[in-house]
């Protein structure tokens, strides 16, 4: 799995923390991380909560990443802005609890994080349990167990409302405000890592011609 993860400029003071957590779990299990930045406060990518979503809904659309973690202060903008993507259904992570359950009822593809409320003493141990109760079982099992058909089908129901109430992400793109796109996607790594790993050649086409 191409895991991405993206960190708003509030919280970049932290991405070193967030993304050896992330690193520490996820590698061991044959994920790959792509770090998406914000790397630090200085970074010339400025990425606010709203870019967070665009620039999710570029790497997931496009299939450059199979998952997204990003997150904010609160990590309440950052899921609001990702899921007013198409084809992204993002959760709210706090704690492991809610990493297991999102993973197991809801099966998404991006969480946010909240990276300055209650991001105390140990918070790097919470962010590597959160990761490992997200991705070490196989998504979408149900729980509990037995009501595993019904939340399919809630999750089909839920997938086939959001493609008549979303627009394709290259429509996105092209109406989006376009400043606000070549900040979202001018991270320092993203061409390296964003276009070898695309499978959309509309979306990658587009986003050159910025």
């Amino acid at each position: 799995m191409k895991i991405a993860l993206v960190v708003e400029n509030s919280q970049a003071g932290k991405s070193d923390i967030i993304h050896d957590a992330l690193t520490s779990v996820v590698k061991p299990m044959g994920h790959e991380v792509f770090h998406y930045g914000m790397y630090t406060p200085e970074d010339k990518a400025h990425l606010t909560y709203p870019m967070n979503g665009l620039l999710s809904g570029v790497l997931l659309n496009s299939g450059a990443a199979d998952f997204v973690v990003t997150g904010c202060g609160t990590g309440m903008g950052s899921m609001l802005a990702c899921n007013a993507m198409p084809n992204i259904f993002c959760g709210l992570v706090i704690d492991p609890t809610d990493a297991f359950l999102f993973s197991q009822i809801n099966a998404g593809n991006a969480i946010a994080m909240p990276f300055a409320k209650g991001f105390g003493w140990a918070a790097e141990l919470n962010l590597q349990d959160c990761f490992q109760k997200l991705f070490e079982t196989e998504a979408g099992l149900g729980y509990p167990r037995e009501r595993a058909e019904v939340m399919r089908t809630n999750r089909g129901v839920l997938a086939d409302l959001k493609k008549v109430t979303c627009h394709d992400m290259l429509t996105i793109l092209k109406n989006a405000d376009q400043e606000l796109l070549k900040t979202a996607i001018s991270g320092e790594r993203f061409a390296e890592y964003f276009y070898p790993n695309s499978q959309d050649d509309d979306i990658s086409a587009f986003l050159k011609d910025l």
